[in-house]
């Protein structure tokens, strides 16, 4: 397919579904708990990304359903968009499960998890950009970083339940850290999902 030099309005809302996610990411990665009341208001600002991030969703819908030729299939436009949401989604719902926990301290492989998938969304973003550039064949590089980076999530969802069991002894502790572990590794494979339809987008369009 041969895409002219002018920036396209679908791949520019991509990108700003793929930005939100994140600065939402980036929140976490830089969020201080001092107590529990703190839990609620970060919540609150997470469920603000994920409404902000169905705003632009909407939008693009309501774009794709009135526009009869787009740049790249419709389908896989509509299928970035959502599994970037599926990250989003993710995100906030951690952050739910966080203040029901009241989770105050957050252990290295929480901390780890985090992390994975903050570089997970920048490999995202990165990915978005050399789309509105219409670059797809460079965007491969950063589908492979993703999936690298969910093999490693993988190996630690792995390790922090083993040590989990070695190390707590409350069952009510050991069932909330496992459930926040498996829910932050989930994250990770929504981000592959992200990788996974790049791919796909480069198969049917470079």
């Amino acid at each position: 397919m041969v895409f002219g030099s002018k920036k396209d309005v679908f791949f520019e809302k991509i990108l700003t579904v793929a930005k939100n996610v994140e600065e939402s990411a980036k929140y976490l990665i830089d969020l201080k708990v001092k107590n529990v009341s703190d839990l609620k208001a970060i919540a609150s600002v997470m469920k603000n990304y994920e409404s902000k991030g169905d705003t632009y969703i909407h939008e693009l819908i309501v774009d794709l359903n009135k526009t009869f030729i787009t740049p790249i299939e419709r389908e896989d436009i509509l299928q970035l968009a959502m599994k970037m949401d599926d990250i989003l989604d993710g995100l906030e719902q951690c952050v739910a499960y966080y203040e029901m926990f009241s989770f105050t301290e957050f252990d290295e492989h929480i901390d780890k998890f985090v992390a994975y998938i903050y570089d997970s969304t920048i490999e995202v973003t990165k990915a978005m950009e050399l789309l509105s550039n219409k670059k797809l064949l460079d965007m491969r590089a950063h589908a492979i970083k993703i999936k690298d980076i969910e093999s490693k999530s993988d190996e630690l969802l792995r390790v922090s339940i083993k040590n989990l069991f070695a190390t707590q002894k409350d069952p009510i502790k050991i069932m909330q850290h496992k459930e926040i572990y498996e829910m932050l590794e989930k994250v990770t494979d929504s981000c592959q999902d992200v990788a996974n339809t790049i791919e796909t987008i480069i198969m049917r369009n470079a």
